[in-house]
């Protein structure tokens, strides 16, 4: 079952990499099939701090505002022995000894993405841990929602943050991490506020209460973890979050661990709890019931990759053989488009394909109708004739036709029909430009002709004019 996880993790990184990263689309896509852990909650809800100690490492970015601005798919692989490291997927074949330097590059790719600004981006950061102290487990970690905008962001910051959670969290595969203060109201809870909305029934949701210590003297959280305050289908996880002090003094986080154990273990109010309470048994539970959820999920993953390969494999026949690169392939490519248009030009004019037959119109109708409606009976009546060579020749006798009043003639009945002539030369004109221009087009729009990059670049107005 372990394999299904990493599976799904290798599924999500191809997605990422070919540019399908939740982002809104009209079609359904594989990011959306596959089945995914997002954490929300509000600003200084105790967020990093929760993914650190399932993590057992410091590695996110810390600060005042808006830290995350970017969703970080955080992709965990226990290994069985060996060094802790860090892989980045836009920094391949690079490890990460330095969880520092995890930090500091999280930051780094952050700004290349939004600039130096303090601006959100939907487009992923990719990383993943490899450590004997973790589950199996795929975390997406989205930006911290609030309230207000903070100088150098924009007024739509908000709602921006809002829509992008809300983006994540509103798909029925995705499984909702709801991180909430214990020192605060629930009522109040972002994180709960907008899970409720997109999962009314709380059956995606699993309930995380931070910050439990921190509570006033006198108070428990105990009516919310057990599920009487506010019922999920899931039990409520509390946990307790390294103080300052502790992050200032790069506390041990299995030793940090160790102290959460001991804390619900020894307080009389959580001892009935303690069995299902703390950092570590929640990385536990989500693994097992992601794997039961990727489970279920998998005759209707496999219908929808064999459908999508299906249909990406028609997509390629259709654009095209690959673009040739060296100049004899590309001299090849040339040679076989002219014959391909050849073939299809004559096809045109031979009536195989239609727009020939305009051509035989012009000259069995068109013309034809056009000389009938010239008055040859008048031109050429015995009279005019006369006077022609008459006005050429003079009344000298002529022992053959006289070569000057023919020419005349000829002249002048040329100069009737040129009208209809040009007319008609104009008409065929137009028709073998057209018919050029179809089969242009019939040529480029052939896949088992032209490459789909060829029938891009060409435009056949500009290479055919007139």
């Amino acid at each position: 079952m372990e394999n299904l996880i990493s599976l799904v993790n290798k599924l999500q990184r191809a997605c990422t990499a070919l540019g399908d990263h939740g982002e809104e689309s009209a079609l359904p896509t594989l990011w959306d099939a596959l089945p995914s852990i997002a954490v929300v909650g509000g600003q200084s809800s105790g967020k990093s701090s929760v993914l650190e100690s399932i993590v057992g490492k410091d590695f996110l970015p810390r600060g005042s505002g808006i830290v995350t601005r970017r969703p970080l798919v955080l992709q965990l692989h226990r290994i069985d022995e060996g060094r802790e490291y860090a892989e980045f997927m836009h920094v391949p074949r690079k490890r990460f000894t330095d969880f520092a330097a995890v930090r500091k590059e999280i930051a780094d790719e952050t700004d290349r993405e939004t600039g130096r600004s303090k601006q959100i981006s939907s487009v992923p950061i990719y990383l993943s841990i490899y450590s004997p102290n973790v589950v199996n487990l795929t975390l997406i970690d989205l930006p911290g929602l609030t309230k207000v905008a903070v100088e150098g962001q924009s007024d739509s910051i908000v709602q921006d943050i809002e829509n992008m959670v809300r983006a994540y969290i509103e798909k029925p595969n995705c499984l909702i991490l709801a991180i909430s203060p214990a020192n605060q109201d629930l009522a109040t809870s972002d994180a709960i506020k907008i899970s409720r909305e997109v999962d009314p029934k709380g059956d995606r949701t699993f309930g995380v209460l931070t910050k439990i210590d921190l509570m006033d003297k006198g108070t428990d959280a105990v009516e919310i973890l057990e599920g009487r305050s506010f019922k999920l289908q899931f039990p409520w996880v509390g946990v307790v979050n390294r103080s300052q002090a502790d992050i200032n003094k790069n506390t041990d986080m299995i030793a940090a661990r160790r102290r959460e154990r001991e804390y619900f273990a020894n307080t009389p109010e959580y001892k009935h709890l303690a069995h299902r309470m703390g950092s570590e048994h929640l990385g536990k539970m989500l693994s097992k019931h992601l794997e039961q959820v990727i489970k279920s999920r998998i005759p209707g993953l496999q219908s929808l990759i064999s459908k999508t390969i299906i249909e990406l494999e028609t997509e390629l026949s259709r654009l095209g053989k690959p673009v040739a690169t060296d100049a004899g392939g590309k001299l090849y490519m040339s040679m076989e488009i002219c014959r391909a248009f050849d073939g299809i030009f004559k096809e045109h004019l031979d009536g195989i394909r239609p727009g020939g037959d305009k051509i035989y119109n012009v000259f069995d109708n068109q013309l034809p109708a056009a000389l009938k409606r010239l008055q040859f009976d008048k031109q050429l009546s015995m009279e005019n004739v006369r006077k022609l060579i008459t006005e050429a020749d003079g009344y000298q006798p002529h022992l053959i036709a006289p070569e000057q009043g023919y020419r005349r003639l000829i002249e002048s009945s040329l100069i009737t029909i040129k009208g209809p002539a040009e007319a008609a030369v104009d008409a065929v004109h137009a028709i073998l430009k057209e018919l050029v221009h179809k089969s242009i087009n019939e040529t480029m729009a052939s896949p088992y002709i032209l490459p789909l990059e060829w029938r891009l670049q060409m435009q056949p107005a500009s290479l055919w004019t007139g």
